[in-house]
């Protein structure tokens, strides 16, 4: 049932679509613009978006009558979208840093749980067994926790040039994620 090969695979794939190292400087201007970001109210409404869309998001797509493989391949041009933006540094889906309160509204949502998120659980709920995904998905959240309650000194240590590396190698896993999953759905 539990397969640390599985576990490795859903939390590199979720770590590198959610990108939190990536979104330090966002969490930092969150930070300077509220006096603070709350890590764990962010943590907590990310894991609840993250769980109840594994859960309910087929139920979801059954609604509208999307099968699964058509999913699976719009969530594979999304990832290919995203690490197409992070490698070329443009932007491609846009954020709205001003909108809500900053813990919950942009980071929890969209920052940490968004399309390519949802579009990610799926794909692994369809690839893995559902405990190892809910495993990586518990992973994620800890790392999640832990880049949020130390932002200030991920930003001291990085700086722009380890951050802008980061971002890159990462992007270039994307692609081949959303190779596969294309190939695997197609």
């Amino acid at each position: 049932m539990f397969s640390l090969k599985e576990i490795a695979s859903v939390t590199l794939t979720l770590f590198a679509i959610i990108d939190i190292l990536g979104s330090v400087p966002i969490i930092i201007q969150i930070r300077q613009r509220e006096g603070g970001v709350n890590a764990e109210k962010a943590t907590l409404v990310a894991g609840i978006l993250m769980v109840s869309f594994l859960f309910v998001g087929q139920s979801i797509l059954s609604l509208f009558g999307v099968d699964f493989q058509s999913f699976a391949l719009a969530g594979a041009i999304i990832i290919f979208l995203i690490g197409m933006e992070m490698i070329l540094g443009i932007e491609l889906f846009r954020h709205d840093p001003a909108a809500g309160t900053g813990s919950i509204v942009p980071l929890a949502f969209p920052l940490i749980v968004g399309a390519g998120t949802m579009t990610t659980l799926l794909s692994l709920r369809a690839a893995y067994e559902l405990p190892n995904v809910l495993a990586g998905v518990l992973v994620n959240l800890v790392f999640v926790y832990l880049v949020i309650k130390s932002s200030a000194w991920i930003e001291r240590k990085l700086g722009k040039a380890g951050e802008d590396i980061l971002r890159r190698v990462f992007g270039v896993i994307l692609l081949a994620i959303a190779i596969k999953l294309f190939k695997t759905n197609f």
